[in-house]
């Protein structure tokens, strides 16, 4: 499978060469004089300004899937066949109730197969999972040893030859489907053409605290943008929980790519440009819980972060060539500045003004991007939605909303600097889902968040 050893050895002189470019472009303007040194900032806020507006307030949104019937068909005609597939390591806690809700999930007999591959657990989950066959006929559980290596995407690929349906579902140890999802998001993706399609994200836990509640409007926000640049003809990417996946179309592109710290950003660029169909949805959507505490959050979203740079790194060559659109190369280029530049732009500038003694130029873009970010947010969160209710749109959680999007501020100059200057060793990093024991654990330090992460040597 995708191994990307090469590309892995290539990532840190680009991360130098990018971290370079926009130190230079943060300071150069400091050397014009009077409103000049505002020229480059407006001309960047009237490029990513349109496109922001057009994504998140212009383009045109619906929700394709149909609700739920109200009675399932009586005779319907055999669909394609589905996997479940989850990656669990010393999941204990939550094994148990994750496959007896993955069994409530409604499909017709013999279509549906729940995969559960246990890599080399050193708690009871392989024992729980013994228990659990016994209940359920459909579950399948592949055991892999505690050094088999690859993190989650070495999981994927071990059970990914064993996998007979035409669609497979992959999902967190701590995700929740409702029990008629299946039966409305596969004849969408069927009818639709689709390669690949991603459920939104609801957070289940948002009122345990001030950050999971953020996290719940960062979520929506998220499906929101990914549903404008879907309808202005750009780009889609899945987000590892609940992306219903065609198992022929991963195979072709080359499996799930082991030398990445998020698959499932890497795997969105090779579908991409294998020409798949990528879509999204935001009903129905798939579970899941959000982290509790900063500390767990900073090292979720530095691995984020990584995951997003390594694949701009790694596939420019493709992205700026004739396999893509024009529209989508723009859409590319500017989620690419609005995500991984601006942040760099703006710590640069500060950086500019401190050794020029001058104001610093960055500010109008991000005045707008934090205006159309907190638009985004109140837009997302009253739109009706299945599963857990989002936070209500008052002043204060706009605000909180906000705020707490600043912490990318933080996250891409620091992962930048590292991927620059560190060599990076792939090391699994558990995540420790607490289930239905979460809201009576007290807050706390959390394990590490995620399945791969890279660290220094």
């Amino acid at each position: 499978m995708a191994a990307g050893g090469t590309a892995t050895e290539a990532r840190r002189p680009k991360a130098a060469l990018f971290l370079l470019c926009c130190l230079a472009a943060g300071i150069l303007p400091h050397r014009l004089a009077g409103l000049a040194s505002l020229v480059p900032s407006i001309t960047l806020t009237l490029l990513l300004g349109g496109y922001g507006l057009r994504t998140v307030f212009l383009a045109p949104r619906r929700n394709p899937v149909p609700a739920p019937a109200s009675a399932p068909e009586a005779d319907p005609p055999d669909p394609p066949a589905v996997d479940l597939v989850v990656a669990a390591r010393d999941e204990e806690a939550v094994v148990g109730r994750l496959v007896e809700r993955l069994a409530q999930v409604r499909y017709p007999d013999g279509r549906l197969q729940i995969w559960v591959v246990d890599d080399g657990s050193e708690d009871r989950t392989p024992e729980r999972l013994a228990e659990l066959q016994l209940r359920y006929p459909q579950l399948q559980v592949l055991h892999r040893g505690r050094d088999a290596g690859g993190g989650k995407s070495g999981a994927l690929n071990a059970v990914l030859p064993r996998l007979q349906g035409r669609w497979l579902m992959v999902l967190d140890a701590d995700a929740e489907l409702q029990p008629e999802a299946l039966e409305r998001l596969v004849p969408y993706a069927e009818a639709g053409g689709w390669g690949a399609v991603q459920l939104r994200k609801a957070v289940v836990n948002a009122e345990r605290n001030l950050l999971t509640r953020a996290q719940a409007m960062e979520m929506a926000l998220d499906a929101l943008i990914q549903q404008g640049r879907l309808a202005a003809g750009g780009v889609v990417e899945l987000r590892g929980n609940g992306q219903l996946l065609r198992r022929d179309l991963v195979l072709a592109c080359g499996g799930f790519n082991e030398a990445t710290v998020t698959d499932d950003l890497d795997l969105s660029f090779r579908l991409l440009l294998d020409g798949t169909a990528v879509g999204i949805v935001w009903d129905p959507p798939v579970q899941e819980e959000a982290v509790t505490s900063l500390a767990a959050l900073w090292r979720q979203r530095q691995r984020w972060a990584e995951g997003g740079l390594q694949r701009f790194f790694d596939y420019w060559p493709g992205l700026t060539g004739d396999r893509l659109s024009a529209a989508r190369k723009l859409d590319l280029a500017c989620f690419f500045l609005l995500q991984y530049v601006l942040p760099l732009l703006a710590v640069t500038d500060l950086i500019g003004a401190a050794l020029t003694g001058t104001a610093p130029a960055i500010w109008p873009l991000s005045i707008v991007a934090f205006a159309l970010s907190g638009g985004g947010i109140l837009q997302g969160c009253r739109r009706p939605s299945e599963g857990p209710a989002l936070p209500p749109m008052g002043p204060l959680n706009l605000a909180l909303g906000i705020v707490y999007l600043g912490h990318w501020f933080a996250v891409i100059p620091w992962t930048t600097l590292r991927m620059a200057l560190l060599p990076k060793r792939l090391v699994w990093a558990k995540t420790l889902h607490l289930g239905d024991q979460g809201a009576e654990a007290p807050a706390g330090p959390e394990p590490e968040e995620g399945d791969l992460r890279s660290q220094a040597s």
